[in-house]
């Protein structure tokens, strides 16, 4: 029989959304298997995804230490507090649209990128208004325990240290499983530097920085760019403006300013194809993109993380050597110039990055899914 597969994200942020995405590009090819992806914001009503996304995206570019508060506070709360009570009463009133979804098309699992589904299909597997598997992909390298629920089949987990807070957070050790945080598969493959380097008209031979701003392109990116391009330094410069068109413009100018040695770039969907051609990605430490630079191999130098899980992303990445971290302009141009001045250190950070990247995580969540889902099957009577 054809399985049917339900991956549930929230758009608050890219890094949810691009988890499922990335395990939805990994859909078998047998046509044995059904996966859809939707976003759980289409289920409820306006005020509350004003809430979720419009608030939350304001909150953490404009009041980034009051984030960081709130996200120590929920993470410390008392389940039974007043407050918290209150929250879960009001994401179950939102859940009553996904509830009639879920009634439509009757998956065999589900799989969910963000703590929010989560928690909403924990509440109605406790009422037994839904009788298929949950499982919960945690997409940071820290485990918040408003991920913690249950009645979920399992837990997937970016590494070890995650594994451990989940066990100590009550989750039972059989129900989780360390695969990593889900990437696209074309991250699976070793894409060859010289032919991507040509694809995009760079020199294959000179140190190349990739610098992300983000799928909105948010900040001052040409501001920082400008800044870049001032150093001696030599190395060619790719940078990624998002779905932001004014500031693609404002780079496209830089670039005329500086011949052959920037290249500006709106939203692209070969974002391992342009790493392939970096030595070194400058980024904020979100989980996902943080988790392609390692399944890529390319070191980092992470900026400006939000206060909370991006903190907790940027500590794992500088403990494990992989990663720089710059508090403003003048120390990203000291560790970017430091690097670039010592190539042996540059590649032993490569290489650690490689030996910690999970290429194969979306694969890897898929197969365990479609494995207890036939072994659930194969047990009914």
């Amino acid at each position: 029989m054809r399985k049917k597969i339900l991956l549930l994200s929230v758009s608050a942020g890219s890094g949810h959304r691009r988890a499922a995405e990335a395990l939805l590009a990994c859909t078998p090819a047998d046509e044995q298997v059904e996966i859809r992806h939707l976003d759980v914001m289409d289920f409820v009503t306006a005020g509350f995804r004003k809430i979720y996304t419009d608030f939350y995206i304001r909150l953490v570019s404009r009041a980034p230490l009051l984030w960081g508060y709130l996200y120590h506070a929920t993470n410390s709360a008392q389940a039974n507090s007043i407050l918290e009570k209150l929250r879960r009463g009001v994401e179950r009133l939102n859940a009553r649209p996904l509830k009639k979804m879920l009634t439509s098309f009757q998956p065999d699992a589900i799989i969910c990128t963000h703590f929010l589904p989560a928690e909403m299909l924990s509440h109605l597997l406790q009422k037994s208004e839904l009788n298929c598997p949950v499982w919960v992909q945690v997409t940071d390298f820290d485990l918040h325990r408003m991920w913690v629920h249950d009645n979920m089949a399992g837990y997937f987990a970016a590494n070890a240290e995650v594994a451990e807070r989940m066990r100590q957070n009550g989750i039972p050790a059989q129900k989780i499983h360390v695969t990593g945080i889900p990437v696209m598969p074309g991250f699976m493959q070793r894409h060859d530097r010289h032919s991507c380097a040509t694809e995009y008209g760079l020199d294959p031979l000179k140190p190349t920085v990739l610098l992300m701003g983000g799928g909105a392109g948010v900040g001052d990116l040409d501001k920082l760019t400008a800044h870049l391009l001032r150093l001696e330094t030599p190395f060619q410069l790719i940078t990624l403006a998002g779905n932001n068109t004014q500031m693609l413009h404002k780079m496209q100018a830089l670039a005329h300013k500086h011949p052959g040695k920037l290249l500006p770039l709106g939203y692209s969907n070969q974002v391992e194809r342009l790493m392939a051609c970096a030595d070194l990605v400058i980024t904020k430490p979100g989980g996902l993109t943080t988790s392609e630079c390692l399944a890529s191999g390319v070191a980092m130098i992470v900026t400006s993380p939000i206060p909370g899980q991006e903190e907790r992303n940027a500590d794992f990445l500088l403990e494990q050597g992989v990663a720089l971290k710059a508090y403003d302009q003048i120390s990203l141009a000291y560790r970017l110039n430091l690097l670039l001045s010592q190539p042996e250190k540059l590649y032993e950070m490569r290489r650690k990055a490689l030996t910690l990247g999970k290429p194969n995580a979306a694969a890897d969540v898929l197969t365990r899914v479609l494995r207890e889902d036939a072994i659930l099957t194969e047990d009914k009577p």
